[in-house]
């Protein structure tokens, strides 16, 4: 599958036999190359050594085959690596300023580590802290949460609301929420100073002040090479609740001058945000405001720096990465592509894209090296992700990496059908060790979330190998709405979700049951998000499983498109709350029909999905007497991210799959004893 193997003799691990095993197992989240092409740095997440968090570290790949070694160690982690051009390495870290007394350890600051060697030290700090960054050429801006009013005194007035125990937030604007934070009291500004001596960072200027809320949800921005421009993604509010996104401008001299380069009332221009090597073009996700009758579309839009002249490129490809080739003429883009998400080359002038990588894997963290090669990390539904480097040819080699291979308990094949209206549906299976007609492992369906999403990636938070490990095959199909399959997968479940996934559900899983490895008597589905609003639908519309998992799901449509972070996403899909669509679409409708035992799993601080969904969904199952469990997690949001948390998540899922598919007896979980 491979070219060149640069991995290294390292240990294969085999951590699917005990969860706690699996939770410890290192995982590289992100790449950065230095500019001249000579340095690979990874960020690195691992356990704490309290085993009950995570932390991230920085770790050095060396391109000439020899082990990846550690840059950083304290006990708060880093993040955000970026090299400067001298080839100095950036941070960010709540590490504390041994210069500094009393210094703030909750507060995350930027860090510079010289490139000649010797301990890093602190070169930026602000009271509301520091949160993403970019680099170009002498300049430095990055992004900090400031309270309204005098900046001089901002660090009193925090510690004055602090010690006064005051939380309130008046808001006079839409959204309020997002993700798992409240937005407010203060307001992300963009900040720009220069590198100078690298003692301490210089000039440091306000380039956005009085933003208002433009800067507080998913804003993403670069630099240009000279350090001249910033261009960032910009929120703006619209009547009627409305948000949209544009692109904008700003100069990082004083003053900070701003300018509209791209906007549109129907289109948000989203990132990732590439500034091309010469600093003329601008590349980002352009996507559609969408409505009952028309799907949403994403795409790579070019837009020139100085004129704001705008052209899509890329033709059909759902972007997910970006980075342009060094003679800023093309760029090269991860996108899904049929349960995969390969790399394409793709001209920036509009013209057909090229398919760069052809095995079955999905990249991101995608890096440009002077000579065209792409270094990046290659991961698959069988596959965590390690770094890689894709030649111009599309030749892969493997670079060694700094957490271990696993040895899978199982193998992973592909599923086809064609749906009743003429489409193929396709899916992955993960088959456990010894399956075979004379020993059929029983069926997971295993709903994905989205509902613009695919299976086609390494997930540590919904890993089918631990299934597979106990026995399962895991089903992951990609129906419609799911994206890697051109406009007209999605237009055919856009605001008809329940029904038409439902039949292309049942058709892959028809099919899957055929194989002679399965046994078609032992089957259960389960779901997170838009897939635990599937399995909620599910269970609602047959009764042909024996279990169904419903995680962070949706159960009255009406009342979620009111209390999500980003309503009005939702109300362009089904209308104004209380129309037709949400009666048609609501699970909650059909609970009467419910007899299946359910587990339903949420966490409090999912703001997504918020815990509401849940409680009323638990509450129906209850006063209806249907067989359920609630597993709720006061602490976690729309996923379960802390260790403790996904050992007890894992552990309780296959103890009520145990019991409903395999006949065991109901055991409780140890980790929740």
């Amino acid at each position: 599958m491979f070219g060149d193997d640069r991995r290294g003799k390292f240990e294969t691990v085999t951590p699917f036999n005990d969860i706690r095993d699996y939770v410890g197992v290192p995982r590289v989240a992100s790449l950065r190359l230095s500019p001249d092409g000579a340095r690979l740095v990874s960020v690195v997440q691992a356990l704490n050594p309290d085993g009950r968090s995570y932390g991230t570290s920085l770790w050095e790949i060396p391109l000439d085959g020899r082990r990846p070694y550690r840059l950083t160690r304290s006990v708060k982690g880093e993040a955000g690596a970026e090299f400067t051009r001298d080839g100095d390495l950036l941070f960010g870290s709540r590490r504390p300023d041994p210069t500094v007394k009393e210094a703030d350890e909750e507060v995350p600051a930027l860090w510079l580590l010289p490139a000649a060697g010797g301990e890093a030290r602190q070169i930026a700090s602000r009271p509301g802290g520091i949160a993403g960054f970019v680099i170009g050429g002498e300049t430095v801006v990055f992004c900090s949460d400031v309270l309204p009013g005098d900046e001089a005194d901002e660090a009193e007035r925090r510690k004055t609301r602090k010690d006064a125990g005051i939380s309130a937030i008046l808001h006079e604007s839409y959204p309020v929420r997002y993700w798992d934070h409240d937005l407010g009291p203060g307001e992300p500004r963009l900040f720009a100073g220069t590198l100078g001596d690298g003692e301490r960072l210089t000039e440091v200027r306000d380039l956005t002040p009085q933003p208002g809320k433009a800067l507080s949800s998913h804003s993403a921005c670069d630099v240009t090479p000279d350090g001249s421009t910033v261009v960032t993604t910009w929120a703006v509010s619209m009547p009627r609740g409305e948000l949209r996104f544009e692109l904008a401008a700003i100069d990082t001299a004083d003053g900070g001058a701003r300018r509209v380069l791209a906007a549109a009332d129907d289109h948000d221009f989203d990132g990732p945000v590439r500034i091309s090597p010469d600093g003329r073009l601008v590349a980002c996700v352009r996507n559609n405001h969408a409505d009952i009758d028309r799907i949403p579309e994403s795409t790579l839009w070019i837009v020139d720096l100085a004129t704001g002249e705008g052209h899509p490129a890329g033709g059909a490809l759902w972007p997910s990465d970006i980075v342009w080739a060094p003679d800023s003429r093309s760029l090269f883009v991860a996108a899904d592509d049929h349960g995969r998400r390969p790399i394409f080359k793709v001209p920036a002038d509009g013209s057909a894209p090229e398919r760069l990588t052809s095995d079955a894997a999905a990249y991101s963290s995608l890096n440009i090296a002077p000579d065209g090669a792409v270094y990046a990390l290659r991961s698959a539904v069988d596959a965590p992700a390690a770094p890689v480097r894709v030649a111009p040819d599309g030749t892969v080699g493997r670079l060694a990496s700094p957490a271990p291979e696993l040895e899978l308990p199982g193998t992973l094949t592909e599923v086809t059908v064609t749906a009743d209206d003429g489409t193929e549906i396709r899916a992955w299976l993960a088959l456990p060790e010894g399956a075979s007609a004379e020993n059929p492992a029983p069926l997971l369906l295993w709903i994905h979330g989205g509902p613009l999403s695919s299976w086609n990636d390494w997930s540590w938070r919904w890993n089918p190998w631990i299934m597979a490990q106990r026995g399962y095959a895991v089903l992951l199909p990609d129906p419609c709405l799911s994206t890697g399959y051109g406009p007209d997968m999605i237009r055919r479940g856009w605001a008809d979700w329940g029904p038409r996934t439902h039949a292309d559900l049942m058709a892959i899983t028809d099919a899957a049951l055929e194989l002679p490895q399965v046994d078609p008597a032992r089957t259960a589905a389960m779901g997170g998000s838009f897939g635990g609003y599937m399995a909620n639908w599910v269970a609602g519309h047959t009764g042909r499983f024996r279990a169904i998992v419903t995680h962070a799901s949706l159960w009255n449509l009406d009342q979620f498109a009111g209390t999500t972070d980003a309503s009005m996403y939702w109300q362009r899909e089904f209308g104004s709350p209380g129309t037709g669509l949400y009666a048609k679409l609501s699970p909650h409708l059909s609970l009467e029909n419910i007899s299946t035992p359910m587990l339903v799993v949420h966490g409090d601080k999912d703001y997504r999905v918020p815990i509401g969904e849940a409680l009323r969904l638990w509450w129906d199952l209850q006063r209806s007497e249907v067989e359920s469990k609630f597993l709720y997690f006061p602490d976690e949001n729309h996923w379960v991210l802390k260790p403790g948390n996904a050992v007890v998540w894992y552990e309780t899922v296959l103890a009520f799959l145990d019991q409903h598919v395999l006949g065991r007896e109901w055991k409780r979980p140890e980790s929740l004893s």
